[in-house]
């Protein structure tokens, strides 16, 4: 195998190579923090604070809520909230009662939420109010007894026969019945993927694998944090893997204060940065995108956050740059997966930082590309192929899926579905999806290479680009433009510009602006929505 780990030679004191994942479930993070930390404040709210131990209180109390009503060992449990509070006491209590989180998208159109339901075999679901009647229309065709309705609004709670969330944590007879947890066989958390390609898929990550995932992005950053004093700005969905391990988890294992907004509303962000001066904001390049062309991004203290590291999305090398410039802070690109839990590379903050890399492995994680065609052999260095990778945090398989599984994890090793290539120093370069490779008259064209050249253009905010059918070049190139405030540019400008800065077999044969682009809850532009209302044009 490509030796991929220089940098810890040249780091030996920094990071270790490997680390010993101990035999924790991650109910016992929570505890163990508690114990040390008791008053400090573990989640803010709009201005509530919740102190670590009153979180392992009422996390207790939702335990033996649910062992009351006869939730057993690995039921089931769904959870359908924005960030808030409920959402980390639901999911630490469902976890105490050896119960297996659901995690599911508020933004789930009712197909897509009957699907997971029943997928899942849920029992029991914590829903925001305002997504109650999806749930409501669906519950005759699960297998749902139990809904458990939060509200900001005490009022909205009056839902019967559904109770609210603090009726339902009042429920219980203030013991919990201890439940024995094998954290390398017992799953946590179901992560359903995105379903972009056939039916949405359940990771089944284990309790290892998530506070193996957790350990290692705190070797990998442990100098960037001091225990008890951090502040983690968490806007990134918790639903979502990436905010899940990045916000929740992490902060709970340092101590950190998680200070929690419901959604990405750009005047909010910047308020509550300026209000509250977070230590670290994990994001996604929307959000940083939004942040870069704020027009008073620099008057916001933007400077208390020392760490900004981004996922779910690669990061667009010229934003990145103007981001810096703009604000002082320091982005520190990443990479990872649901089948992951979800992180195995990310740049250092102890080495070279490579824009246009995700990074070098997380500590215990190996990696290397192999062919597309057949998987089995290593390219060189420098040459794409398939990464795939091989570590603790990979997940156990793809819930009541083994095909799947079997076509994923093969001996030992996770297929990403990504391209990729490494360099000498062992750092990787995310190319494209394997789905998303454009083939135009026998040339490979990846989108990622197009998106870069127009994110440099000075009129260009948002850029994304994808294959349509055409009968004669068998796909041409489109890119949909999302243009600066008061810029302004045309088609033919913009290709032109394409023309100048990339191959002739490249450039976007159509380029259409938009006023915004397609996302998901986690702020991942969704090229596969893009690409089907194409076609259906």
């Amino acid at each position: 195998m490509t030796e991929v780990k220089a940098w810890h030679a040249q780091y030996p004191e920094t990071v270790s190579k490997t680390i010993n994942i101990p035999n924790k479930h991650l109910g016992q993070i929570l505890q163990e923090t508690t114990s040390k930390y008791p008053t400090n404040n573990a989640l803010s709210f709009y201005g509530k604070k919740i102190s670590y131990q009153q979180l392992l209180g009422l996390s207790q109390a939702f335990t033996s809520a649910l062992q009351q009503n006869n939730v057993q060992k690995g039921d089931r449990i769904a959870i359908m909230l924005p960030n808030c509070p409920q959402y980390v006491i639901s999911y630490y209590g469902s976890l105490g009662a050896g119960g297996i989180i659901t995690q599911v998208n508020p933004m789930s159109v009712e197909r897509e939420l009957e699907y997971i339901l029943n997928d899942s075999g849920a029992e029991t679901i914590v829903v925001f109010d305002a997504f109650y009647p999806r749930v409501k229309s669906v519950q005759s065709r699960t297998n749902l007894k139990n809904i458990i309705i939060v509200s900001f609004q005490p009022a909205g709670q009056e839902l019967a026969p559904d109770r609210g969330f603090d009726q339902f944590i009042t429920e219980g007879n203030g013991k919990v019945t201890p439940v024995e947890i094998e954290p390398e066989h017992d799953v946590a958390v179901l992560q359903y993927t995105g379903g972009t390609t056939g039916r949405s898929k359940g990771a089944m990550l284990t309790h290892r694998n998530i506070v193996a995932n957790v350990l290692q992005c705190y070797e990998f950053f442990k100098h960037e944090f001091e225990f008890g004093k951090e502040r983690c700005l968490t806007v990134i969905p918790l639903f979502h893997v990436f905010g899940m391990t990045s916000c929740m988890n992490l902060s709970i294992l340092t101590g950190a204060e998680s200070i929690m907004l419901p959604r990405f509303d750009l005047e909010e962000v910047m308020t509550t940065i300026k209000n509250e001066q977070p230590t670290s904001f994990p994001g996604v390049p929307t959000m940083y995108v939004a942040i870069t062309n704020h027009p008073r991004a620099e008057e916001y203290g933007l400077n208390s956050i020392r760490t900004c590291n981004s996922g779910s999305a690669p990061m667009p090398v010229e934003l990145l740059r103007e981001f810096e410039r703009k604000t002082g802070a320091k982005i520190l690109e990443g990479y990872g997966l649901s089948e992951a839990s979800p992180t195995t590379h990310c740049n250092p903050p102890f080495a070279a930082r490579k824009p246009g890399s995700v990074g070098i492995g997380m500590p215990s994680t190996d990696y290397k590309i192999v062919d597309i065609a057949t998987g089995s052999e290593e390219v060189p260095v420098g040459e794409l192929g398939e990464v795939v990778i091989k570590g603790p945090q990979v997940m156990k398989g793809y819930w009541n899926m083994p095909e799947e599984t079997a076509n994923t994890l093969r001996d030992g090793w996770l297929f990403t579905g990504d391209i990729a290539k490494v360099d000498e120093d062992g750092y990787l370069y995310i190319v494209d999806r394997k789905k998303d490779l454009i083939i135009a008259s026998g040339f490979n064209i990846y989108p990622r290479d197009i998106e870069e050249v127009l994110y440099e253009h000075p009129a260009v905010q948002e850029a994304v680009v994808i294959g349509v059918p055409d009968p004669y070049r068998g796909e041409d190139v489109k890119a949909f433009v999302v243009l600066k405030a008061s810029q302004t540019a045309m088609e033919d400008e913009m290709i032109q510009y394409c023309k100048q800065n990339m191959s002739a077999y490249k450039v976007p044969r159509s380029v259409e602006f938009r006023r915004e682009l397609p996302k998901t809850g986690v702020g991942k532009i969704l090229r596969r929505s893009l690409r089907e209302e194409t076609i259906k044009k």
